[in-house]
């Protein structure tokens, strides 16, 4: 063993550049990153809309521009996986996002699934379990990970949920703004919490203004969720939190970023904008921070 650190390989969600899929891309590979994370839930690439050949003509694309596939979005909004009235349809059309994944080249597509309730006895935490281990089992048969997003509950309370399930076929997409705006966690201790899950991150930052609950901003049955404008707005002008570029958050990089060494883990750091009015030069300012460390 050489002991030379590798850099890290550095993503960028297409759609913060709010641009399109094909214009985004080539923004992607602009400002220098190594790969991309795509939505995939509606649109253009709603794995429905696309036929075999579209989907062999994306990937070439991809390829073309000299960019991996991170992972995709497969986010259904709502209550994520809380309503067994709604679990039947969200789990197959997580699945065919799944299979869409498989076949542009990456084995991860990044969910929320809902805030794990704290009471494991709960109608739903059942419900909850019951509709990921599925999806769990489902992923693993194809050598793959439905990975939920950290930030609607503690880094513990996510892994005593996981560690229930009967295969990591359902594991982490971590973000460490979110922990520190919603919950509170210490990053780089939830990385050590969830070390054997995190199969994917996303590079963002933020601050917190004041305790939450974390039900009025992620939303859980009995309550409204917030719909994805209204998260935005929050982040950008709330008073609960605020998202900011990297660096300028609570998010202390350096602990974060070497207890990930620590951990083994050597996927992407995938860049997530999703407030400000330049989020292209928001994006480029990102890369070259995380090239830095």
């Amino acid at each position: 063993m050489s002991g030379t650190i590798q850099p890290w390989k550095i993503g960028v969600i297409v759609d913060s550049f709010r641009v399109g899929v094909r214009e985004g891309l080539i923004k992607a590979k602009n400002v220098g990153a190594d790969g991309v994370q795509i939505y995939a839930v509606k649109g253009e690439m709603d794995p429905s809309n696309l036929s075999s050949a579209a989907r062999k003509e994306w990937k070439s694309y991809i390829e073309s521009l000299g960019l991996q596939i991170s992972a995709l979005v497969g986010d259904l909004g709502g209550h994520g996986f809380q309503d067994k009235r709604e679990n039947a349809a969200k789990v197959e059309k997580s699945k065919r996002i799944l299979d869409l994944a498989v076949e542009l080249g990456t084995n991860v597509v990044t969910t929320h699934i809902g805030i794990v309730p704290e009471d494991r006895n709960s109608e739903i935490y059942e419900t909850m379990h019951l509709a990921c281990d599925e999806l769990s089992r489902y992923a693993t048969s194809m050598n793959a990970y439905f990975a939920i997003e950290t930030g609607p509950e503690t880094a513990v309370r996510l892994r005593g949920f996981l560690d229930g399930l009967s295969s990591k076929g359902v594991s982490v997409n971590f973000d460490p703004a979110n922990m520190v705006m919603v919950t509170g966690d210490d990053p780089a201790q939830g990385v050590y919490t969830l070390k054997d899950y995190i199969v994917h991150t996303h590079a963002k930052d933020g601050i917190r203004l004041r305790e939450v609950d974390p039900r009025t901003i992620y939303g859980a049955l009995g309550f409204e969720p917030l719909d994805h404008d209204k998260l935005a707005e929050q982040a950008e002008s709330g008073d609960a939190f605020r998202e900011v570029p990297l660096g300028e958050g609570g998010v202390d990089w350096d602990r974060y970023l070497n207890a990930l060494r620590d951990i083994g883990y050597n996927g992407y750091l995938t860049i997530e904008r999703e407030v400000g009015t330049n989020p292209e030069a928001d994006i480029a300012t990102a890369v070259q921070f995380l090239k830095g460390k």
